[in-house]
């Protein structure tokens, strides 16, 4: 009888450091699982973007959204002139050189040249979003400069042709442009 009992008693304690290990198991398990939702998660905003830089180096701090520049469009007049960095979608693009570039201002565009002629973009651009820096202005374009951004941007004759007075326009000259580079 004393032999049964002992096996008994054998037998409880036995079951009862299972029991303790499974429990203590399901605690360690249970706190990895807290640490793991608690793993940072980055904001797109701290994210880093990296760009393909051209012509004078520049950075993506202060730049203004197509809504702030062409706000500052508006209150240009011919012969006035503000230093800015914006950021807006590439409508076309030289296809000759890539000496200049069209960017997006809502119901216009603004003509984008490089200064001093010292570097030239991409021919394959349009439809990106970049950011430039320089100087924004509003100038007379003539006819015979009109014509000659038609025949670069592989206009028809009959549209080269079709223009036929000065036009007010939005112009740009960058010192420094940067494209997101593709991921």
């Amino acid at each position: 009888m004393q032999y049964l009992n002992r096996q008994l008693n054998s037998e409880k304690l036995t079951m009862k450091k299972i029991f303790f290990i499974v429990l203590l198991s399901l605690i360690v398990v249970s706190c990895n699982e807290g640490k793991k939702k608690e793993s940072p998660v980055v904001e797109a905003e701290e994210m880093e973007i990296a760009y393909q830089s051209f012509g004078e180096e520049i950075n993506d701090e202060g730049v203004l959204s197509k809504p702030e520049i062409i706000e500052k469009y508006k209150n240009l007049k011919p012969g006035d002139t503000v230093a800015v960095k914006f950021t807006s979608e590439v409508k076309e693009v030289c296809q000759n050189k890539g000496c200049w570039m069209r960017m997006d201002m809502g119901e216009e565009e603004a003509m984008v040249k490089f200064k001093d002629y010292a570097f030239f973009m991409p021919k394959d651009i349009a439809g990106q979003e970049v950011i430039v820096d320089g100087m924004a202005f509003v100038e007379e374009m003539s006819v015979e400069d009109q014509r000659h951004y038609a025949e670069d941007a592989g206009k028809t004759q009959e549209e080269i042709e079709a223009i036929t007075e000065p036009k007010r326009t939005l112009s740009f000259v960058s010192s420094g442009v940067l494209i997101p580079e593709k991921q």
